[in-house]
């Protein structure tokens, strides 16, 4: 008997293409890149970041003035072809001098964060994979931890004023002023990741295979903290500028005749009822920006690296 086919149906023809992957996989990397690229506001902080650091560099070669170079001739002036940001009381370029302070207060932001990185990262890898680890290991993290609490405490202000004391004003003194303490936060959030992951599996499969601390400190915990270390670390340099502008606007920062952007707004405040309003205007707008670029880039690096928030 012959079957009949219902006209309905249709016999399946073999899908070569059912197996193919539609969109390529991307690495960790290229997917926090990508998320980055998309948050405009990020990006807009990343340029900005961008264009102060490279007018920095460049900036005070620009013009044929010095940030020392003084002029009475030409004091006061406002903004003109002939000086872009007008002068000061002592005719010196506002131009040259934005820039340079630029110079100052970027280096000083910097190198502050990076010696709070090194100090931090490692003493809270040490404290965050020593406690537990019997009585030795608990009263290492104990100490270490009682010590961060203690530097915590202190106020960086008392301790620049200290330093003072024994120590000439300037750069050097400010930035260890500001990473004498500085490093106690960084600190803090590594022990807290360290403690999180350190008892699992791959950790525990390294001890069982005979790896030693430091290579599972450097190898396995620190690099798994990367990513929480880097976003701090963006929010650790714009604090840093700011403590510095800070400092040098009370006057206990960089001495004249160096710039930087705190003492150009502490010269500027007093004259701003005169008219003279480009001298506070520009060291007050770079220090906006700094921190508005630094913040909104480093708010956009974490919801990056934040593998919850991937499409």
């Amino acid at each position: 008997m012959e079957q009949r086919i219902d006209p309905l149906f249709r016999p399946l023809t073999k899908n070569t293409q059912a197996n193919v992957i539609s969109r390529p996989s991307l690495s960790n990397a290229q997917q926090v890149i990508r998320k980055l690229i998309k948050n405009k506001l990020a990006m807009l902080g990343l340029v900005i970041i961008v264009l102060l650091v490279g007018m920095a560099i460049v900036g005070p070669s620009m013009v044929p003035y010095s940030y020392s170079d003084q002029s009475l001739l030409t004091k006061n002036q406002e903004i003109s072809s002939e000086h872009w940001f007008g002068t000061d009381e002592l005719g010196r370029d506002m131009f040259a001098r934005t820039w340079y302070g630029a110079r100052i207060s970027l280096t000083i932001g910097v190198v502050a964060a990076l010696i709070d990185l090194v100090i931090g990262v490692t003493v809270g890898g040490i404290a965050g994979y020593m406690a537990g680890r019997g009585k030795r290991g608990d009263r290492i993290d104990t100490i270490i931890m009682r010590v961060i609490e203690v530097l915590y405490g202190l106020p960086y202000l008392l301790v620049v004023i200290l330093l003072m004391v024994v120590m000439e004003p300037g750069m050097l003194t400010i930035i260890i002023a500001l990473s004498a303490t500085g490093w106690t936060g960084m600190a803090r959030l590594v022990r807290g990741q360290i403690l999180q992951l350190k008892n699992q599996e791959f950790i525990l499969a390294a001890q069982v295979l005979g790896a030693k601390f430091t290579r599972i400190l450097l190898k396995h915990l620190i690099p798994n903290t990367i990513g929480v270390i880097i976003v701090n670390l963006t929010f650790t340099i714009p604090s840093a500028i700011f403590a510095e502008s800070f400092l040098s606007f009370l006057g206990l920062g960089v001495q004249a005749p160096v710039a930087s952007w705190g003492t150009m707004t502490n010269d500027g405040l007093g004259v701003i009822l005169t008219g003279d309003w480009w001298r506070l205007f520009f060291p007050a707008l770079m220090i906006s920006l700094t921190m508005f670029a630094f913040n909104v880039f480093g708010d956009g690096l974490q919801d990056a690296l934040d593998p919850r928030l991937r499409d």
